[in-house]
């Protein structure tokens, strides 16, 4: 079968980073790119999961897991207030959550 070569952009530490470990599993870097390509081919699919990080989810979760912290700490103290379902749902609607 005719070979072609194929060029690979890379920041220099994670090269020496793969490198070393594809080293260390007794291939060279070219044998794994290859096992990758192979594997591709073989399944029509990427052979692990990729994702797009939600920055908007991120940004809701993070609200949501502060208000909770303090709520916490309240609870801690001792200060806990009487609250109705419909106000513990209130308060999380105005930390960004969804009800």
């Amino acid at each position: 079968m005719a070979q072609t070569a194929m060029t690979v952009r890379m920041d220099n530490q994670q090269k020496a980073q793969f490198d070393k470990l594809c080293e260390q599993f007794g291939m060279s870097a070219n044998t794994a790119i290859n096992i990758f390509v192979k594997a591709v081919i073989r399944s029509k699919s990427i052979p692990f999961s990729i994702q797009a990080k939600n920055e908007e989810e991120d940004e809701v979760t993070a609200k949501a897991k502060a208000a909770f912290k303090q709520l916490r700490a309240k609870a801690e103290r001792g200060e806990t207030p009487e609250l109705t379902l419909d106000e513990i749902n209130e308060e999380i609607r105005e930390v960004g959550g969804v009800i």
